[in-house]
């Protein structure tokens, strides 16, 4: 590898390494945006949100806002739900500029260890993985501790309700009292009503966000309620019962189907981490299978047909409906 190419790859490396860092800390700094993380959902004139916002740091305001606007393509709603679902201070945009920076590092850091292309790039496509992973766990990780504070949520909003509160000041207890993922989910949903939103909008977003059947559950009972009347505190009881025993049954599904779940994790990624790892270290011994002809790659294409397929199978036979 001759001189000018390293200094180039080194050029590379610092960009890459630099927007990636930049982007992690305005990650962990950001915590007042709510309004833009729920522009999704509801109409918020933009010279609100700079307003409040340009108070903190202007200029970093008006970076992160053009550099939004002019790659704001990179970025999609169900993007959006997915890191409002984790909870991450980022927008799709930012997002996707972190994974393409990993993998420009990933990139140039396979090429410059290895001494290969095709290395780089096998690293750079790990590297592209890793936020989508993290995102994901963070998201089902939230989404799971959510479930477990529904039922304590709907006993502190039945009795609240009981002893003569509102909904919405049902609701304004949680927020106090409830210890995040519910209190910060609910203070969106009343940021949400508080900026226009209708309560059963709001109520919709919240079940949008988190997938849970036994808050679709809640939601439809309390959109029934506000349409046909009734007593609230009854209708909430019974939509608490409900949950808990549904909440029992699924907590014991879950423990009985873990060993197999996670079977099916392991099965599935051994040999796709295994073959990338082979292809980092030898790329001539696995471009064999797709160089030497027709015959030669059935084998990578069965393989990952049967691994997907496979995949299905086992989820599918460790996935009980309660």
């Amino acid at each position: 590898m001759s001189f000018g190419t390293i200094i180039i790859l080194g050029f590379v490396f610092v960009i890459g390494l630099a927007l990636v860092v930049f982007l992690l800390i305005r990650a962990t700094s950001s915590g007042g945006d709510m309004q833009e993380r729920i522009q999704v959902y509801a109409t918020v004139p933009e010279y609100a949100v700079e307003r409040k916002t340009n108070r903190t740091n202007p200029r970093l305001f008006r970076l992160r806002r053009q550099l939004n606007s002019m790659m704001s393509l990179l970025g999609t709603e169900e993007l959006n739900l997915q890191l409002m679902r984790a909870d991450w201070h980022i927008t799709a945009t930012e997002y996707m500029l972190i994974r393409i920076g990993l993998m420009v590092v990933g990139l140039v850091l396979g090429w410059m260890f290895f001494g290969n292309v095709l290395s780089g790039l096998a690293l750079a496509i790990l590297a592209n993985l890793v936020p989508g992973i993290f995102l994901r766990r963070s998201a089902s990780r939230r989404q799971i501790k959510f479930e477990s504070q529904l039922v304590d949520v709907l006993v502190l909003i039945t009795g609240a309700v009981k002893t003569g509160f509102s909904l919405l000041q049902a609701m304004e207890v949680v927020e106090r009292e409830i210890q995040p993922p519910a209190s910060v989910e609910f203070r969106r949903v009343l940021t949400e009503i508080g900026l226009g939103v209708a309560l059963s909008q709001a109520l919709d977003n919240l079940s949008t966000r988190m997938q849970n059947q036994d808050l679709d559950l809640v939601v439809t009972a309390v959109k029934i309620h506000d349409q046909v009347g009734g007593n609230l505190s009854t209708m909430l009881e019974a939509v608490t019962e409900t949950v808990r025993e549904r909440d029992r049954l699924f907590r014991e599904a879950r423990v009985i189907t873990t060993q197999q779940r996670y079977t099916s994790y392991m099965i599935s990624v051994l040999p796709i981490a295994i073959g990338l790892l082979m292809f980092m270290l030898n790329p001539n011994y696995i471009m064999q299978l797709f160089t030497n002809g027709f015959p030669w790659l059935l084998i990578p294409i069965f393989a990952v047909l049967g691994i997907i397929a496979g995949h299905f199978v086992l989820q599918r036979i460790t996935k009980i409906e309660v």
